[in-house]
């Protein structure tokens, strides 16, 4: 079965593995042996059976954008089973300056994390940014994290209501510490859900049963590699209880709806 895997992260090797470490201290994870390079994450997806990885960059400060969309760019033009994103800052001076840059660079899409860059998903700065972009790709974001409200479900679905045709993905079954806030907000749009970071702390059960309440055909698959193994969440995705049509639906169909191949 094809996989693509939506939800990765990589970085340049010298930081890659202090900035993994960064990422377990902020959601307090204090396990994993991944290293956030390229290399492992291209290892690990091959024999995880993963064809095609979307590649997603933060920026924590804004003087960083640009800098992290450039590395982002080279590395899908070093490797064909990369699909980049780039990324914008509420706090840059030209926002819309770099979504078009990365729109001609040729990014399949924007990734968002809120909480990490501290503002927040219906910050009215970004929305010249949703305007650019609606239609044309689809932005992707980390949602919902009780500690913060950046990324609150009822945050996007304010720029939904705002923006109608703005193709978005909420990373994390629309909520990462609030699944069933996210399923009472979101369940009516028309947004995509990835499942990375929530079947090892849903359980089979729960995850099956929200698959089941907002139809395969509105989730793609997703590890959020470095924070997790490619081969132990494609093993735990695959002991999942679906039909043969939702784990091709999830596994790959939903992604390559979403992208310019």
């Amino acid at each position: 079965m094809k996989i693509i895997d939506i939800h990765t992260h990589v970085y340049p090797p010298e930081v890659a593995q202090k900035a993994t470490d960064s990422i377990r201290d902020f959601y307090e994870i204090h396990q994993g042996h991944m290293d956030g390079t390229v290399d492992m994450l291209l290892a690990r997806s091959r024999e995880a059976g993963i064809t095609q990885n979307v590649i997603l960059p933060v920026a924590i400060t804004p003087n960083r954008v640009q800098k992290i969309n450039d590395f982002i760019h080279r590395q899908a033009e070093e490797h064909p089973c990369f699909i980049p994103f780039g990324t914008v800052h509420a706090g840059m001076e030209d926002v819309v300056g770099e979504t078009q840059r990365l729109l001609e660079m040729g990014m399949q899409g924007i990734k968002l994390h809120p909480d990490c860059s501290r503002f927040a998903i219906d910050d009215e700065r970004l929305f010249p940014m949703y305007e650019a972009i609606r239609g044309r790709i689809p932005i992707l974001f980390h949602m919902g994290d009780k500690r913060y409200g950046y990324s609150h479900p009822e945050k996007l679905k304010h720029v939904l209501e705002l923006f109608p045709g703005l193709q978005t993905i909420a990373a994390h079954f629309g909520g990462y510490t609030m699944y069933e806030t996210a399923c009472d907000i979101l369940g009516d749009t028309d947004c995509i859900m990835d499942i990375s970071s929530s079947l090892m702390f849903m359980g089979p059960g729960v995850a099956e049963h929200y698959i089941n309440l907002y139809g395969a055909e509105r989730l793609a698959y997703g590890t959020d590699y470095p924070l997790w193994d490619p081969v132990e969440e494609v093993e735990r995705f695959l002991s999942l209880n679906l039909t043969a049509d939702q784990f091709e639906q999830i596994a790959h169909k939903t992604a390559e709806s979403l992208f310019n191949f």
